[in-house]
C-alpha cells in the first residue's frame, strides 16, 4: 500500500489543505472528540508541602494514591506564578506565528537533536503523521542551552527561560515526593536527576478503570503531572505510566508546553532493589533516556503497534 507523507514546511496543516490526507487519519474507534467524558484525575494541593511534617505527610500520601491508581495527577499551589505561565505560552504562540522560513532554520528529523522544529516525529518518513507543529528544546542547565534557542520572538529566551527555571525546581521537588511516597526517601534520585503542562481542554488519557479515552479536566493554573515510564520501572510496577494523547479541534488552536524531566541522558533507570522480593521479582529491564530516543528513531509509534515500556517488561 502506498502512503503519502509530508515533510516539514510542506505538511498538510502548514499548507492549510482543505482536506485531511490519509496519513493523518486514525481508525474510527480511536477518533477523539471534545465530547468525551471527563476523567477522574486527582488534584494534589502542594500548599502544605513545606508547612509541617504532618501536612507534608498528607501530600505524600495523596501523591502515592494518585500514582498507584491513576499514573497522573494535577498540582495546584505549586509556586509558579500565573504571569510566568502566561508569558511562556505567549512566547510559544509567538514562535509558531513566525514566517515558515524562520522556523525551518531549526528543522530536523533527528530525534536526538537538542533543538528542533517539526510536525511528526520523523516528517516525511513515518506512515502515520500528527496534526501538529512542535518545537523541542533542551533546557537544563539553562546556561548551557539558552543561546541555542530561537532568537525570535525577541522575548522568547527570557520568557521561556523564566518558566523552565521554575518548572525544573518544581520537578525536582515532585520527583523527591514520588520517591518518598515509595518509601525510598526524598533524595533517592537527587544525585542523578537530569538537568535536563496544558492551557485548554484537549489532553486525553486511557481511563485505567474502564478503558475508554477520557478528557483531563482543565483547572486554571494547575499543572498536569504524568509519572512516566521510568517511574513505573523504578517502582517495579507499583506505579503506572498512563497512556495519553493531545487532541485538536476546529474552533481553537491548542498550545501545550510539555516539560520532560529525566535522569542524565545515559543514566540507567531500573527497579529499586528495595521494592523487589519473592512476591515482586524484578519486572523491568534497565534503560536510559537515550535508549528511549533510540527507540523513537527506529519506530513509527503513530501506528500504535508498540510502545517503549513494553520493550522493558520482563515476562
Amino acid at each position: 500500500m502506498y502512503f503519502q507523507t509530508y515533510s516539514t514546511g510542506q505538511s498538510a496543516q502548514e499548507r492549510k489543505l482543505s482536506h485531511v490526507p490519509e496519513c493523518y487519519e486514525v481508525p474510527p474507534s480511536q477518533q477523539p472528540t471534545l465530547n468525551s467524558p471527563q476523567a477522574q484525575v486527582p488534584v494534589v494541593d502542594l500548599a502544605g508541602f513545606r508547612i509541617s511534617p504532618i501536612h507534608r505527610s498528607a501530600v505524600i500520601q495523596s501523591i502515592r494514591k494518585a500514582c498507584v491508581h491513576f499514573g497522573i495527577f494535577q498540582v495546584v499551589n505549586h509556586g509558579i506564578d500565573q504571569t510566568v505561565l502566561n508569558k511562556a505560552l505567549g512566547a510559544v504562540d509567538g514562535f509558531f506565528r513566525l514566517p515558515a522560513n524562520e522556523k525551518l532554520k531549526i528543522m530536523s528529523n533527528d530525534v536526538h537533536k537538542p533543538v528542533r522544529y517539526g510536525t511528526s516525529l520523523k516528517d516525511g518518513v513515518d506512515k502515520i503523521q500528527f496534526w501538529r507543529v512542535f518545537l523541542k528544546l533542551y533546557a537544563n542547565p539553562l546556561e548551557n542551552w539558552v543561546q541555542s534557542w530561537p532568537e525570535n520572538p525577541p522575548t522568547y529566551r527570557e520568557n521561556m527561560g523564566a518558566y523552565t527555571s521554575k518548572v525544573q525546581k518544581l520537578a525536582v521537588d515532585l520527583a523527591g515526593a514520588i520517591t518518598e511516597s515509595l518509601g525510598l526517601g526524598p533524595t533517592y534520585l537527587s544525585d542523578k536527576i537530569g538537568e535536563g503542562m496544558q492551557d485548554s481542554l484537549g489532553l486525553e488519557i486511557v481511563d485505567k478503570q474502564d478503558g475508554p479515552w477520557k478528557l483531563v479536566p482543565n483547572i486554571n493554573g494547575a499543572l498536569v503531572v504524568h509519572i512516566g515510564d521510568h517511574f513505573e520501572v523504578l517502582s517495579n510496577g507499583l506505579y503506572k505510566s498512563v497512556v495519553h494523547r493531545a487532541i485538536v479541534n476546529s474552533q481553537k488552536t491548542r498550545i501545550s508546553i510539555a516539560s520532560l524531566h529525566s535522569l542524565g541522558l545515559d543514566e540507567k533507570m531500573e527497579p529499586a532493589p528495595e521494592l523487589e522480593d519473592a512476591d515482586h521479582p524484578k519486572a523491568y529491564k534497565e534503560s536510559s533516556f537515550k535508549d528511549f530516543l533510540d527507540f523513537l528513531s527506529v519506530n513509527d509509534i503513530g501506528q500504535g503497534k508498540i510502545c517503549f515500556l513494553d520493550t522493558l517488561k520482563i515476562v
